[in-house]
């Protein structure tokens, strides 16, 4: 009770000392009000409130007062609490407050770097009076002619202004954009360089890189320093799980950059994550786990640079390589699964796949999608099929991957009920195929793996998972030619789904389509005669060949159909209730000479059969 009484005194005995300037009584009752403060902050800043105190201290933040330090440090303590911030900014305590840090005296620019400070601290008002001030301005000035001075007390007051900046500007994106231009990334990086010693500032440079390096704009400022070697030299120096989750805290903004992907790996620290990896990969802990996979992850973010990805390959013997090559067969998932998708990043350019095929690694993704079919890790499973998906698509590598086995364990995956693994696995099929008209055959006769196609063409909650289906169903016949292809795609009622692709907004698979539906046309038109009334292909020709916006391939491909179907008679009706002729003669003008030409030949085509 004596310590609210003797606050109450002293809050009265200073609102008449403010007014008669009083310095010596003045003190005393600040210093009263700091010992209250220090026991019940709450209790004794509510007291403030009351009392109407705020708005004496503009008055007593003279810059030449003896008192103005004690006054900025009474501020610093109040707005400690957030019912406090609006209240300071409506007494006019931010104007004052700004122009002190213009003083030349350390106590004075500390106790005010730490009063804008918490005013800003989630506080719209408060930034906004600092920002109207011009506070952050002068901050960073501060900034920029203390931060080669190494001195310690020098250290404390960096540090303040620097937490000043990022109370400021925190999840503000127009203030951290106004921070980044008055060019603030490279002073807090030479800052990092110079003070790496000092714990306190490092963390704090270390907070503000991690806010500003989410916006896009300050990844080109930062890609203009030393950013990559200061983190990498700072990481190689800790010790703690706490101090390494900051900086890569920092490091995963950074490294969406490719520029700075490419500085990252040249600052060593692809060296750095794998040593992260080797202590963490056995630990039981949860910061093991934790590490564990925030090393693996960004050792992936890394490999998405074309440039740093090729030199990490290091035409297939770098280190790097090799040892990431040693997560798949693992026991952790965590790095089955960042193996898997380091291979489908290297596996970016022909040159890559070719090599990696040859050195092995198909087999590795095999047995890891066997460990997978039964205890099912979905990521682990996308992953690898990514990864073979991409090691597919030079032609020299179609026939190694197929004889090694890849379609069959591939299928193990047809029952599998997870989109982004259908979608993988359709593809995966779909690239294996390509021109090798064997496994087409093999493929497209499998009833089962057709009717699951079927199903999937209906998913149209999943347009990734429906468009690859209706693809590998066309591919099927389009690299078999085969007519038992064709009879098992009539059987399991696909046909219906080429016809509604050949509709689709994407020309390629417009084409696709049209080019599978002629085969089945050629193979099998009794069989199909059925299904193409029923699903209207008929319909579907004279459209694309009445719009004007149809591509010339398609146009030339639908004509091309037409005169396949025109040997079943229903088909043949439709053809001539329809005026085909009409449209077709207007195509022998058509600017394609292609066009033009196959117009003719089915317009003779038309007549001859009318």
């Amino acid at each position: 009770m004596a310590q609210a009484d003797n606050l109450s005194e002293a809050l009265k005995k200073l609102k008449l000392a403010s007014a008669d300037s009083a310095t010596d009584s003045v003190e005393s009752c600040l210093d009263c009000l700091l010992k209250a403060l220090a026991h019940n902050n709450a209790n004794a800043s509510e007291k403030v409130q009351e009392m109407g105190v705020l708005s004496l201290l503009p008055t007593l933040l003279a810059p030449q007062s003896s008192c103005t330090p004690k006054v900025a440090n009474i501020i610093a303590e109040v707005a400690k609490n957030e019912f406090m911030r609006s209240p300071c900014v409506e007494a006019g305590l931010i104007p004052p407050l700004v122009q002190l840090l213009h003083s030349k005296d350390q106590e004075v620019l500390l106790q005010t770097g730490r009063a804008l400070g918490n005013i800003c601290y989630d506080s719209h008002e408060g930034r906004s009076a600092v920002d109207q001030a011009g506070g952050a301005q002068i901050v960073a000035g501060h900034i920029k002619s203390l931060s080669q001075n190494t001195d310690p007390d020098n250290g404390k007051l960096l540090t303040v202004f620097c937490g000043m900046l990022m109370n400021y500007s925190n999840e503000n994106d127009s203030l951290q954009a106004q921070l980044i231009n008055m060019g603030v990334i490279p002073t807090l990086v030479k800052l990092l360089g110079l003070h790496s010693d000092n714990t306190a500032l490092t963390e704090m440079c270390l907070i503000a890189f991690g806010n500003l390096a989410e916006l896009e704009s300050s990844k080109e400022q930062f890609a203009s320093t030393n950013i990559a070697e200061e983190l990498v030299r700072l990481f190689q120096k800790q010790a703690e799980h706490e101090k390494k989750e900051m900086i890569f805290e920092v490091l995963a903004p950074l490294a969406e950059n490719d520029v700075i992907k490419l500085q990252l790996v040249e600052a060593g620290l692809v060296e750095c994550l794998l040593d992260v990896v080797t202590h963490t990969v056995n630990g039981e802990r949860d910061e093991d786990v934790a590490q564990l996979k925030t090393a693996s992850d960004l050792m992936v973010l890394l490999l998405l640079g074309d440039e740093s990805m090729q030199k990490l390959f290091d035409a297939g013997k770098g280190s790097v390589f090799e040892r990431v090559l040693s997560w798949v067969p693992s026991h952790n998932h965590q790095l089955q699964l960042a193996g898997a998708l380091a291979i489908a990043n290297f596996a970016r350019n022909d040159g890559n796949c070719i090599q990696m095929v040859e050195s092995g690694i198909v087999q590795k993704l095999l047995e890891l999608l066997d460990r997978h079919v039964e205890e099912g890790n979905v990521t682990v499973q996308h992953a690898a099929l990514s990864a073979l998906r991409n090691l597919a698509i030079p032609v020299v590598n179609k026939a190694k991957m197929l004889s090694a086995g890849v379609s069959d364990t591939v299928l193990k995956f047809l029952p599998s009920e997870m989109p982004p693994v259908q979608f993988k696995l359709l593809g995966t099929l779909r690239m294996l195929i390509d021109t090798q008209a064997d496994a087409a055959d093999q493929l497209g006769t499998n009833s089962k793996l057709v009717e699951r196609l079927v199903e999937w063409c209906e998913a149209k909650d999943h347009a990734g998972v429906m468009g690859e289906s209706n693809r590998l169903l066309s591919a099927l016949i389009r690299h078999s030619k085969s007519k038992d292809v064709v009879k098992t795609v009539i059987q399991g009622a696909g046909v219906k789904h080429l016809v509604v692709m050949a509709m689709s907004e994407h020309m390629i698979m417009q084409n696709e389509a049209l080019v599978a539906l002629g085969l089945i046309a050629g193979l099998d038109l009794v069989g199909a005669e059925k299904d193409f009334v029923g699903a209207g292909l008929v319909q579907v020709l004279h459209k694309l060949l009445s719009d004007e916006r149809t591509a010339p391939e398609i146009k030339y491909n639908s004509m091309i159909l037409i005169c396949a179907v025109m040997g079943s008679e229903p088909l043949h009706k439709e053809v001539q209730g329809l005026a085909f002729i009409d449209v077709v003669s207007k195509l022998r003008s058509h600017e394609n000479k292609t066009v033009s030409h196959q117009a003719s030949l089915t317009e003779q085509r038309l007549t001859a059969q009318s």
